[in-house]
């Protein structure tokens, strides 16, 4: 028999890092009875946090899945990371989640790599509680926060609970529906609590913010709206009725606060993800796709009687083999069923699925739609983003899309042994994650990693290091830079050539201009008549398509052009693919140079926190690196400085910010977008890149 779906609760905790995430789930697991013994974030022992990086470094790298149940539900939480570098691991948990719990900060707010997560989830339509964490802090104001989430979120915060004291005589909230009182002694066990009345110098302030939640909450409802203005007073149950479905509509976010690490407020927040966050039936279903991932209309129905739909989100290899992650949209899984990869068109039995609980897990015989579990030691090359189903009934969900890595370093084995090892270690890497790319540089044999940031490469070099026992020689971090054109020409090519016998003819006539922002590479044939036949057509774009890979001025791959021929000619025995294939290539070699080459650098979205009195000093070092600020906003300890920087004069940043503030500087930075170099840096960087190649064209 199936579980019922309405009982399940798949959901996300996502925050800037060290907004305490990793706590709060700790503390939910704690609560549910998952795990007996807290482990604490800064002592390394965090359930989630479990690998030895993470519990290093404070951090969360992966995303970690837990399942656990309360009050009869079952939860399968999924706690992400925080640090920018790895938001791809917050994109795609988003993807296959159902509801979120956003976390912020008392004292911090709304910080960078909340606004990003904030972004993600927008994007993927995920309904969201709000969970102001850490008010037993210094500097913590829950209301100053909500009004952050407005203001720099654009998001509609919905209160439903007040703290009850602030800092450290933070002890407990007063929920705003029950208007009672819940307050924590000092042992830090979360059941220490009682329910007592409101405080009597409260009581204003709770019945202004209960009038504004029920008002606000009654607009779900028009019926009760206008029988609360006549003065009828709703239920508790309809107004958690209007509450839900404003929640499962976006239309607000049910917002409560608390102290993770105290163990205050934690027992309201797992009552809300019942109340309010949806099941999985309650959301919007997966649009299916076709083969170029265009919706064709259908949606994977969230149901066990439907046909078996589950994404492949995240790879993971570890001491007990590779396991892939999913999450099954429709049907049932049983162990030895036959699934199909629609992306390979490879089919697999199914051999061993576990249900995960951080790095432990638990053996499955069958799952079904909602559920989010793993697959061990599949092998048929399935990647994230890859759909699996029903062999009978092919299908293929939408696909997920990532960035491109925007820095890159070069490592070298030490010793021979370390070749082989090194090779095999980051096939699996790259594996595990979309947005770490490998390369060999054509001209020294290099080994290239390609990341998202140093963070993001220095944890991938540490985990060869450490974990597969891959000694290594690190290069300094480069930066990815590209090229593009910035005018239209319009030019001819012909590629002939005759030695004896069938010889190879092709013409094209030809307009390339700049395309449009982010367009990549775009082709269109206006040709009239038959001066160049249809089929050639696929070879002269797949000529023009392979050249975008290696530009005219460094070697840099090419953004944003767009090719239209126009006319050309053909020669009845000597043309073919192959001789139009050639000739588009000669043709992008000759017009590049024609249209105005440029060099085009990644810009940084930079966000800097600094004590008040050293402001003037971090805005004049980000000028001095060709930063230009967008915005300051004050804080209760200090200022937040966003300013669009390149990427080539960030590296070493975070030294020079501690200089200059005395150590207690902070910042974080992510992809914006490319710009057109000055000419000064362009000459420098177009010069090392040919010196880089006459040397290794010596060796």
């Amino acid at each position: 028999m199936s579980a019922d779906l309405s009982l399940y609760r798949n959901i996300g905790i996502f925050a800037h890092v060290d907004a305490g995430k990793t706590t709060t789930t700790e503390r939910i697991l704690k609560l549910t009875g998952k795990i007996h013994k807290l482990g604490e974030v800064h002592e390394g022992e965090s359930t989630t946090d479990f690998m030895e990086q993470e519990a290093e470094r404070g951090i969360t790298i992966q995303s970690a899945a837990v399942s656990c149940f309360w009050k009869g539900y079952r939860f399968n939480v999924i706690d992400t990371p925080g640090h920018v570098d790895f938001t791809v691991e917050v994109y795609r948990s988003l993807k296959v989640l159902d509801g979120g719990v956003g976390v912020f900060c008392g004292s911090g707010g709304v910080e960078p790599q909340s606004e990003t997560n904030w972004r993600y989830a927008n994007d993927a339509e995920v309904s969201r509680l709000i969970f102001v964490n850490k008010l037993d802090r210094i500097g913590a104001d829950f209301i100053r926060v909500t009004e952050q989430v407005k203001k720099v979120l654009g998001a509609n915060p919905l209160i439903m609970v007040l703290p009850i004291g602030r800092e450290d005589t933070f002890k407990g909230v007063v929920d705003l529906l029950t208007q009672k009182a819940y307050i924590w002694d000092e042992t830090g066990q979360p059941e220490n609590y009682e329910v007592t009345d409101v405080p009597a110098d409260m009581a204003d302030d709770v019945e202004m913010y209960r009038t504004q939640l029920i008002e606000t909450a009654l607009e779900q409802d028009d019926d009760l709206l206008m029988a609360y203005m006549d003065g009828e007073e709703p239920s508790i149950e309809d107004i958690k009725r209007c509450v839900r479905k404003g929640c499962r509509d976006l239309a607000f976010f049910p917002t409560f606060c608390g102290s993770a690490f105290k163990n205050k407020g934690m027992q309201l927040l797992l009552d809300a993800v019942v109340e309010y966050l949806p099941s999985p039936t309650e959301v919007i279903p997966q649009p299916l796709t076709d083969e170029e991932g265009n919706e064709n209309g259908q949606h994977a129905i969230v149901s066990a009687d439907e046909p078996f739909r589950a994404l492949a989100f995240k790879i993971m290899d570890d001491r007990f083999g590779a396991l892939t992650f999913i999450r099954i949209y429709s049907g049932v899984l049983n162990k030895g069923d036959t699934i199909l990869n629609s992306f390979t068109g490879k089919t697999e039995r199914i051999g061993r699925m576990v249900e995960m609980y951080a790095n432990d897990r638990i053996d499955l015989t069958t799952a079904q739609a909602g559920d989010i579990i793993a697959l061990v030691g599949m092998k048929n090359n399935t990647q994230t983003g890859h759909t699996l189903c029903d062999p009978k009934h092919p299908c293929t969900l939408e696909p997920m899309v990532f960035p491109e890595p925007v820095i890159s370093i070069s490592v070298t084995p030490k010793d021979k042994g370390s070749v082989e090892k090194m090779g095999i270690a980051i096939g699996k890497m790259v594996a595990e994650d979309p947005t770490f790319r490998v390369e060999t540089d054509v001209d020294s044999g290099e080994t290239i990693l390609k990341g998202m940031g140093e963070l993001h490469l220095d944890i991938k070099v540490d985990i060869l290091k450490r974990t597969y026992g891959v000694e290594l020689v690190v290069g300094q971090p480069q930066v990815a830079y590209r090229e593009t054109i910035t005018r239209e020409v319009e030019d001819s090519y012909t590629h002939k050539k005759q030695s004896g016998g069938s010889g190879q003819f092709g013409k094209i006539d030809y307009r390339i201009r700049p395309g449009e922002q982010n367009s990549g590479f775009t082709f269109k044939s206006t040709v009239v008549g038959g001066s160049v036949p249809k089929e050639f057509m696929p070879a002269i774009e797949k000529g023009f398509a392979s050249m975008m890979s290696t530009g005219t001025l460094a070697g840099f791959p090419v953004l944003d052009v767009e090719v239209e021929v126009f006319d050309g000619g053909f020669h009845a025995v000597d043309s073919s693919a192959i001789a139009f294939e050639i000739a588009a290539k000669g043709a992008f070699r000759q017009s590049i140079p024609k249209a105005g080459a440029q060099l085009l650098e990644p810009i940084m979205k930079v966000d800097v926190f600094t004590p008040e009195d050293h402001v003037g000093d971090v805005i004049g070092d980000l000028n001095r690196r060709r930063g230009m600020i967008s915005g300051q906003e004050a804080g209760v300890t200090g200022v937040r400085i966003k300013a669009d920087v390149p990427l080539s004069e960030m590296f070493g940043y975070i030294s020079s910010l501690r200089t200059m503030t005395s150590g207690r500087g902070q910042f974080s930075m992510e992809f914006s977008h490319y710009s057109p170099c000055p000419s000064n840096v362009a000459e420098t960087v177009i010069a090392k890149e040919k010196e880089k190649k006459a040397a290794a064209a010596k060796n």
